[in-house]
């Protein structure tokens, strides 16, 4: 297995802010630049018959769903996936069976067209949301030791508190955060005074796909070399 060139990891302030939203929009324009992507959700978690996350990164990166994510890592529940797996009779699983099971795509000459470019690793909830019975989302990030963080953010009231706060847990994960503010409408004066805010206080906050893109692009490029 050859780990993608950067790997990110994606999470958010909390859930419902976004996450898979961006990160599939996130692999769909990397893709049209011509950028190998690929897309891992360790476990997911949510109301039986929903569309599952996974199905939203398998789709836009061209994968099957069940690489995207086990499926025995896909819980029926809308709790955290550890206190659902738990709720639901199946068996505990551990940071490190997570880390274990992650697999990436073949780098060998015709098995997909190389080394992939950007590996995207999508989280469950928020940095301290519980994402396996001995750890949240900073443990896992941390074993993963991405290139790069991605926090997905409310644009709204609220969310300099939030961001902050999570950048300040996604610190022991060592890796640059990009702070995405979700839904960001330019004529909305608190949207923009939050942007302005956070920026100012020395965060890298980017509010379009393209930005993120190219952010990430120029990370790539580096590891190439």
């Amino acid at each position: 297995m050859t780990r993608p060139a950067t790997v990110v990891f994606v999470t958010g302030t909390g859930t419902e802010v976004g996450k898979t939203w961006w990160a599939a929009a996130l692999a769909r324009r990397l893709r049209a630049g011509g950028v190998r992507v690929a897309a891992r959700k360790p476990v997911q978690s949510g109301p039986p018959g929903a569309p599952a996350d996974a199905d939203t990164l398998a789709a836009a990166t061209g994968e099957p769903a069940a690489t995207v994510c086990r499926p025995e890592r896909s819980y029926p529940l809308a709790w955290a996936p550890p206190m659902a797996a738990a709720e639901l009779g199946r068996p505990p699983f551990t940071l490190a069976d997570l880390v274990a099971e992650l697999e990436w795509p073949d780098a060998r000459a015709g098995a997909g067209g190389g080394i992939v470019g950007v590996g995207l690793i999508e989280g469950a909830g928020g940095p301290r949301s519980p994402i396996a019975t001995d750890g949240d989302n900073v443990d896992l990030a941390r074993l993963l030791a991405p290139d790069a963080v991605v926090l997905v953010a409310d644009a709204g009231l609220g969310t300099i508190n939030a961001v902050r706060l999570s950048v300040d847990a996604l610190g022991a994960v060592g890796a640059p955060v990009i702070v995405v503010l979700n839904r960001f409408d330019p004529t909305n004066p608190l949207h923009v005074h939050n942007r302005d805010h956070l920026a100012a206080g020395g965060l890298d906050v980017v509010v379009d796909v393209d930005a993120l893109a190219r952010r990430l692009v120029v990370r790539s490029l580096r590891a190439d070399e």
